[in-house]
């Protein structure tokens, strides 16, 4: 059997490619070894149903995130499909990742459909350790909480209350609670001692559901802040329920804090570490970490986008620390891996690390003075992808933006007398607010089929949101149509900073638009869908009993750390 594979190599599919029985890999989750599961189905697909610890990596996009989530070539790696007879997507994904370097592979036997069978509990949703965990935090600990009517009724009679959003800015600017102000989570801790000035500011904190809100609130009540503090309970979903209109365009920010305040922050974070027993390690010690061929450590920025961009350790990923913590499984693919957290004081860093430690990830350290007190040079701009040893970047022929354009015009024809198609590799969502008028949609993952239902063509154009996705599916595009393949130069952006015209929709369907996941606010019936997402989430902590692998634990006791103790060094 030969397929074309996602690196555009059509080479033979590998048949013996081992498969793991459902109650071995099953055992597995109990284990401290390093070794890491993922499920390779398009993010929609993956929503409807999966095992609680699968990592999604779809098959459309498995170049650019395995290398992140699974960077160590000799890990043992599981991978897993919807698993029905016709499926061979883990099974290409397989001979894929062998061809990158990857020495151990095998597929879950059955897929998705014997684990199924075998009984074993199967979960809708992404990010669903993290969002369990918060439902699990909620539970032990007895956050605070209130309804939407109790902060209403607050604010009516005159009483004290700062309302903080603490989603990322961007989640924020365009939605958001009638006077509230922003600050994202792992932020607030450094913030809040210069925010609140008077003992008697009840502080309530929110996100859009209830995930980042709960770790929010906590963190300043584990922090040791006095004010009284609540988490709005479902945050902007029951709002939204309500009937209630958003704020747009908000920008009120939570200012940064000054001397006074940030000594404030310092010694409560520290504090914390002591009681979670967070480790510090040194530059010579993470030199040594990434220098173990035996074992995966990841090392993360837990500083603002922008600050990482500004200058960052060789290396590094940037991973904020809230949106780390609310969805721990788009970083980390390796179970059992090493992490290294580092910002610029350490605060930050200790405040994830405790976090981490709390959802039962055992070697978590914080590198010891922050990015300061390295001798590497830091590294501006985002960071680089992460490539396999193996892969070249493609380098396929491409079409500018005017000979598209002009190509496209009506009576217009190539050299053949055929005319030009053009399918677009953008998500599903992106197609259908934006694309380039007469554009096809298509998941890469199926690209032989979409290419069965385009009009006859002289000529083949990929493009996708910037023409990255395009590029990289160029070679297996190629490989599959009678017709020369070229990629869009800069793609749909490049289309419309051109000034061209777009179109939307999704009449030009050529697969299920299943690749993505859609939040309840983009789903056909979103009152429904928010009713439903809520439900789900509340119910995950009941769920946690049937799972293996689950290793969350309470916040230690809050008794203080002896005078002149200091947090454990590696």
């Amino acid at each position: 059997m030969s397929v074309s594979l996602p690196d555009g190599v059509s080479s033979p599919v590998s048949l013996n490619v081992p498969s793991r029985p459902v109650h071995a890999v099953h055992a597995l989750l109990d284990e401290p070894l390093e070794w890491a599961w993922l499920d390779v189905r398009e993010q929609g697909r993956f929503d409807q149903g999966h095992p609680f610890w699968a990592v999604n990596a779809p098959l459309s996009r498995l170049e650019r995130l395995a290398p992140a989530l699974v960077p160590r070539l000799a890990t043992p790696l599981v991978l897993m499909d919807d698993g029905a007879p016709e499926d061979d997507l883990a099974l290409r994904a397989a001979t894929c990742l062998r061809q990158w370097g990857y020495t151990d592979v095998s597929l879950l036997d059955g897929g998705l459909r014997a684990w199924r069978q075998a009984g074993l509990p199967v979960h809708a949703g992404v990010n669903v350790p993290s969002k369990a965990f918060g439902e699990f935090v909620e539970s032990v600990e007895g956050t605070p909480t209130i309804e939407v009517q109790q902060l209403l009724d607050w604010q009516a009679q005159g009483r004290d209350v700062l309302l903080i959003d603490c989603r990322p800015f961007d989640e924020y600017h365009r939605a958001s609670l009638p006077g509230s102000i922003n600050c994202p989570g792992v932020e607030l801790a450094s913030r809040i001692f210069d925010l609140v000035r008077r003992p008697d500011t009840t502080l309530v904190i929110h996100c859009a559901g209830r995930t980042r809100g709960i770790i929010a609130a906590q963190s300043l009540i584990d922090l040791g802040l006095n004010n009284p503090v609540f988490t709005l309970r479902n945050g902007l979903g029951d709002w939204y329920l309500q009937g209630r209109a958003f704020a747009r365009g908000n920008r009120q920010v939570v200012p940064p804090p000054g001397p006074l305040g940030l000594q404030q922050a310092l010694d409560a974070v520290r504090a914390l570490a002591l009681r979670f027993g967070v480790r510090l390690i040194d530059q010579r010690g993470l030199a040594d970490l990434q220098a173990d061929p035996a074992r995966t450590t990841f090392l993360f920025d837990v500083r603002s986008p922008e600050e990482f961009e500004a200058g960052h350790l060789p290396g590094a990923r940037s991973a904020p620390g809230g949106q780390l913590v609310q969805t721990l499984d788009a970083y980390v693919g390796t179970r059992g891996a090493r992490i290294v957290l580092c910002d610029d004081s350490g605060m930050r860093a200790c405040l994830t690390a405790a976090w981490l430690l709390q959802m039962g990830c055992t070697e978590v350290m914080v590198l010891q003075g922050g990015i300061a007190a390295t001798e590497a040079a830091l590294v501006r701009g985002p960071a680089a992808p992460h490539w396999p040893l193996a892969l070249p970047t493609p380098q396929p022929p491409g079409i500018s933006v005017m000979a598209l354009h002009e190509g496209l015009q009506p009576g217009a024809k190539i050299s053949d007398g055929q005319a030009i198609a053009v399918l677009d590799l953008s998500s599903s969502q992106a197609f259908a607010a934006s694309h380039i008028p007469g554009a096809w949609f298509a998941v890469r993952s199926r690209l032989r089929d979409a290419l069965r239902q385009l009009p006859p063509h002289g000529l083949l154009v990929l493009t996708s949101e910037d023409g990255c996705h395009a590029q990289l599916s160029h070679p297996e595009a190629q490989s599959l149509s009678a017709a020369p393949v070229r990629v869009l130069s800069g793609g749909n952006a490049a289309w419309a900073a051109a000034g061209l015209p777009l179109g939307g929709g999704t009449q030009r369907m050529t697969t299920t638009p299943d690749d993505i996941w859609y939040s309840p606010l983009d789903r056909p019936d979103p009152v429904a869908a928010v009713r439903e997402y809520l439900r789900w989430e509340i119910a995950l902590n009941d769920a946690l009993v049937l799972e293996r692998g689950v290793r969350f634990r309470r916040a230690p006791a809050t008794d203080r750390a002896p005078p002149g103790q200091t947090l454990e060094k590696s």
